[in-house]
């Protein structure tokens, strides 16, 4: 269920949301709602994909709402106070139930998703950091996530097309963030923020500590800039070609960023 591609240099891919498998005992509980997966980061994977030769990647199967990868283990809300989708989700992003009435996940059959799923895709994460950082001196964890750009349960308006995330500066070093968001800025036709409505999921929060030389930076886009946002989720070359050459600026320049091994890096 976990794919790994092991590559040379310093950057790693997060591919937590591009799965599309569920286990059949899963697919059997959800409703039709639930089984359309609308809130699949859709070509996620295809849009880096060969973007830089050096990078690390690592991908899980699983359909996020088997079991979000990208959330606390123990459940807690990523951002209290705000509607968002939780461990093992039960609704949609427009607040809708995908599970068949009294089908839901319990607490044992949550506890058995994360350890089959959730504790997998970490291991094998937490791997690849280690193994970066130890040839290195220092990894940077960049977590690939897209999403629909008008879901008013989640955000109102219309989200920007380049969401960076570093959990308000404490995830990376400075010159990360301002790395990526100097070339969003300067994109034309493209609009973006810096930790705004998405500010990082558990996965930058839980691995980014610059002061240990592991940065973890998410990039959410919105799915506006590279597809169709409505079944069937259809790939748009022209944009996607477009959009893939700014991602492939992003990479390069933070592969080229100068040693961010010991200090948290420059500021």
């Amino acid at each position: 269920m976990i794919e790994v591609t092991e590559g040379t240099g310093p950057l790693i891919l997060g591919l937590p949301h591009t799965g599309t498998d569920l286990p059949d005992g899963i697919a059997g509980d959800l409703n039709d709602t639930g089984r359309a997966l609308a809130d699949t980061d859709w070509h996620i994977h295809r849009l880096y994909a060969g973007l830089r030769g050096d990078v690390t990647s690592v991908r899980t199967r699983v359909h996020r709402y088997v079991i979000d990868v990208n959330r606390a283990p123990d459940g807690a809300s990523l951002y209290p106070g705000q509607n968002t989708t939780g461990l093992c989700p039960l609704t949609d992003f427009d607040g809708q139930a995908i599970y068949r009435p009294g089908r839901e996940p319990g607490a044992d059959d949550i506890a058995r998703r994360a350890a089959a799923y959730h504790a997998p895709y970490h291991a094998a994460l937490a791997g690849q950091i280690a193994r970066v950082q130890a040839a290195h001196g220092f990894a940077i964890l960049y977590d690939c996530h897209s999403i629909r750009s008008h879901i008013p349960f989640l955000f109102d308006g219309i989200l920007p097309d380049f969401n960076i995330g570093t959990d308000g500066g404490r995830s990376c070093a400075a010159a990360v963030a301002r790395t990526v968001e100097d070339i969003c800025a300067a994109a034309t036709g493209y609009s973006h923020v810096l930790n705004g409505r998405f500010r990082g999921g558990w996965t930058t929060r839980h691995y980014g500590d610059p002061s240990a030389g592991v940065h973890a930076i998410q990039m959410e886009l919105a799915q506006s800039t590279y597809m169709t946002e409505a079944p069937p989720w259809g790939w748009n070359a022209a944009r996607a070609d477009r959009l893939r050459d700014q991602l492939g600026r992003i990479l390069d320049a933070l592969a080229e960023l100068p040693d961010l091994a010991r200090t948290g890096g420059p500021t």
